[in-house]
């Protein structure tokens, strides 16, 4: 039912259902076709929901999955801490269980962008391109403070509707697993990752993100081996959610450049 609010004037809808991942039952969002593949990876606290907008919209021309990880949305908790390794061991476990050996492309916001980084780095040959929307943590504001007062800034730059379901998804995560994977986001550097990832990567960051600034984006783009950055004017930090059309073209674009583009 809240899915059904959530597509932001997309024609198409996702379907849903349950997976068997190991011990764990995981919940996708999917969209199946004789079709490039793409994942999409959300964010700390939320779910698979938030990207509805623009999954639906790739969906025209695509065949995309959008798993919730375990502990969040509809999915089991691993029933250990959700550090950014086991989520990534997880993700990998779903990559495996979905017969989804290599991807065209992953598409991750946030919190997502390490757990793929981290996934990208130690398995490099199961990655060949990555989107990494508003990819944290900065390295300089590495504090749950530092963070907060970030967050709750991007709050009153993001649509209602966002803040609406990141509320009811924040509270089902906590419910499940607390506090921990906030924790791991803090203690993660991302930075450490990305000289390892071999994949072609785009790094999209919306112009008014204060959780990402510009200077962190850059740099991550540079840190990269094959990164650029490409900014969304207008957007705050879950381009994903307040600027879809926007993200599903520079997805669509970047997923049919020749591979030396960098």
């Amino acid at each position: 039912m809240l899915d059904g609010l959530l597509y932001r004037g997309a024609p198409l809808r996702l379907e849903s259902r349950y997976r068997r991942v190991g011990d764990v039952l995981m919940y996708e969002r999917y969209f199946e076709r004789d079709a490039p593949v793409l994942v999409m990876v959300h964010g700390i606290g939320v779910s698979s929901r938030y990207f509805l907008p623009t999954a639906a919209r790739l969906a025209e021309r695509c065949n995309v999955y959008a798993p919730d990880l375990p502990g969040f949305g509809f999915s089991a908790p691993l029933g250990l801490r959700p550090t950014v390794r086991r989520l990534a061991d997880a993700f990998e476990a779903w990559l495996d269980a979905a017969g989804l050996e290599v991807p065209d492309a992953v598409v991750a916001n946030s919190f997502g962008c390490q757990v793929v980084a981290d996934f990208a780095a130690r398995r490099p040959e199961r990655v060949a391109r990555l989107v990494l929307v508003g990819p944290t943590i900065d390295r300089r504001a590495r504090s749950l403070g530092r963070q907060a007062a970030r967050l709750a800034l991007d709050s009153v730059r993001e649509p209602v509707g966002l803040l609406a379901l990141e509320t009811v998804d924040y509270v089902q995560h906590l419910r499940k697993c607390g506090v921990g994977a906030f924790v791991e986001m803090i203690r993660d550097p991302l930075e450490r990752n990305l000289a390892l990832v071999r994949a072609h990567t785009l790094v999209v960051r919306g112009d008014r993100d204060p959780i990402v600034p510009r200077a962190w984006a850059e740099e991550v783009a540079a840190t990269l081996p094959r990164g650029r950055l490409v900014e969304v004017a207008g957007a705050a930090h879950a381009v994903n959610y307040n600027a879809p059309d926007a993200l599903t073209r520079l997805t669509l674009e970047f997923l049919h450049e020749p591979d030396g583009v960098a």
